[in-house]
């Protein structure tokens, strides 16, 4: 019988083996906010889930990886004044990552991965995997799937709809038409807005922003009216293969590093 690649789906006993036997662990993340008056408050869960699964799914094809559930509250306090929004300050969200890095130490894991899917949760994944690195001899990754797959978007012409990833314009609302179109209100789909040109007017790792506008004129980036159901599924079928090769290449790099290191001198 073939294993899940779900890690709820497992035993104490049949995690504790798979930790001993190398396994890489995924742990993604996601938010629970506005999005603008057209999109669901889940949108970064609903997408940031459905390509956690598909890629670890299709990387559990060629290396051996779980996936732990999705954490689908996040860092959004920018978004708590539009209303609808759940968020964990940055000090307890980086404080919250820790332990559940911890808890997969403890666990045994020695390859641990954080994916994410909500712009405000990068600064502290990036700085969780820094930290288990730093104290625990184990392997860590951390990366956006907007980041891992930013050619692969480029060359399906994601931008033809607008910011990528942006804050529920073109690009998320493909994505939520490609996912549960019934829950984009397709009345709300402005064909005009008001645009910043200061989002993400910076290279890439630099950081810009103002009070109250963080993602842009009433609490999103761009106009959605040009998205498209067919057009987000061509998306998040780039995104999900860049992100599936992401991980095998993760997991193979460690896997060496790991060597490397058993190995004598």
């Amino acid at each position: 019988m073939k294993k899940s690649f779900l890690y709820q789906e497992h035993t104490r006993e049949q995690i504790t083996q798979m930790a001993e036997d190398g396994y890489m662990v995924v742990v993604a993340l996601a938010a629970t906010e506005q999005h603008g008056p057209h999109l669901p408050v889940f949108t970064d869960s609903l997408i940031g889930g459905a390509v956690a699964t598909e890629a670890v799914e299709q990387a559990a094809k060629a290396v051996p990886v779980l996936l732990c559930p999705l954490i689908p509250i996040g860092c959004s306090d920018h978004h708590l004044r539009f209303g609808g929004t759940l968020s964990f300050s940055s000090a307890t969200y980086l404080q919250m990552l820790r332990d559940i890095g911890e808890s997969l130490v403890s666990n045994g894991f020695r390859k641990i991965v954080f994916l994410n899917g909500h712009g405000g949760n990068e600064p502290m994944m990036h700085q969780t995997a820094n930290d288990l690195a730093v104290k625990h001899p184990v392997w860590t990754a951390s990366a956006s799937y907007w980041s891992i797959s930013r050619e692969a978007l480029r060359a399906v012409n994601a931008d033809e709809v607008g910011m990528v990833p942006g804050h529920a314009g073109g690009f998320e609302t493909a994505a939520i038409m490609a996912l549960r179109e019934d829950l984009v209100a397709k009345e709300e789909l402005a064909t005009e807005h008001e645009g910043r040109a200061w989002i993400n007017s910076g290279p890439a790792g630099t950081f810009i922003g103002r009070h109250q506008e963080l993602t842009g004129v009433d609490g999103y980036t761009d106009a959605p009216h040009l998205a498209t159901k067919e057009r987000g599924e061509r998306y998040l079928e780039a995104i999900n293969r860049s992100v599936g090769d992401w991980l095998i290449k993760v997991y193979h790099s460690m896997e060496q590093g790991e060597e490397s290191i058993k190995a004598p001198s």
